[in-house]
């Protein structure tokens, strides 16, 4: 128990000075021409060093806030305005998605078309009709990644009630702050640990690995190169699974900057009172004509 302690103390420290380190020396990790710096990216990316600097940041952050409750709340008005933003303007590829299969079944049917081309800006693009058909999955992909920490302000996930609604409001704030906690931010952080190499693994070559240790990673780096995936399940198929796992990383940091807003929300709520209940959140409504439509049943 004691070296654990130890050991989270001593890691809780030097997160400080990887921040500092990192801050510094934007050129042992940012060039991606050096193939090294391409390696400590990765490696650092989903490593403990990273883990205790972000960890230092949210405590400075959290401590902060405690300090100063207005901070905290421009915060989480901050935070939870980036995930209404960008699902509301990911939400838009719902109606590309329809547009685009509305398309490939009309020339398909009417006139026999196999392949099509885009040129929206005069540098054509051209793909079989069968390629255009399998990108619908990264649209559908885009919408669930990318708006999920939207629904989640929107209050759009279902929540499996047992005792939540029975309680007061701050024993519901307890209840939030140790989801976020407890679920929220432990499986981020696994997810994040397995998509990032993942992500890395269908990028270059040789292949790396989270068990791999820096210096091994490094004598890598001589023969690194890209290897970008383009295989497609199907003969001119769509061959950009990659960005699959870019989304995946994408919804595991969202998710991440979620639970610290929730976090944070259910924090103030708690100390303010039930008179702070939703405050400042920004959720979207309806018309007044389906408002009153919907509360007729």
């Amino acid at each position: 128990m004691l070296q654990g302690l130890i050991w989270l103390a001593q890691n809780i420290a030097l997160g400080f000075y990887h921040i500092a380190y990192a801050v510094t020396h934007p050129g042992q990790w940012l060039n991606w021409d050096d193939p090294e710096a391409l390696i400590r990216f990765i490696y650092y990316g989903g490593s403990v060093e990273l883990l205790f600097a972000v960890l230092d940041i949210v405590l400075v952050l959290t401590v902060l806030g405690m300090i100063f409750p207005r901070f905290m709340w421009a915060m989480v008005r901050g935070l939870e305005g980036f995930a209404n933003g960008v699902g509301r303007a990911v939400a838009w590829i719902g109606l590309l998605m329809v547009f685009q299969q509305i398309v490939i079944i009309f020339l398909q049917s009417v006139f026999r078309l196999g392949e099509i081309t885009v040129a929206p800006i005069g540098l054509g693009f051209t793909q079989s009709v069968g390629w255009f058909s399998e990108e619908l999955k990264l649209y559908n992909a885009m919408v669930v990644a990318l708006c999920v920490t939207y629904t989640f302000v929107q209050g759009g996930h279902v929540r499996v009630d047992l005792v939540y609604s029975a309680v007061g409001h701050r024993t519901k704030r307890v209840i939030d702050m140790a989801g976020a906690l407890l679920f929220m931010l432990p499986v981020t952080v696994l997810t994040w640990m397995y998509a990032w190499f993942f992500l890395w693994r269908n990028l270059i070559t040789p292949k790396v690995s989270a068990s791999d240790k820096l210096d091994l990673m490094l004598k890598k780096a001589r023969i690194v190169k890209w290897n970008v995936e383009t295989i497609g399940f199907s003969p001119n198929g769509f061959n950009a699974y990659f960005l699959f796992k870019i989304l995946m990383v994408a919804f595991t940091a969202l998710v991440f900057l979620q639970a610290i807003a929730f976090f944070y929300r259910s924090w103030l709520e708690w100390r303010e009172g039930p008179e702070s209940a939703d405050k400042y959140l920004d959720r979207d409504t309806l018309g007044a004509g389906e408002e009153a439509f919907e509360g007729t049943h």
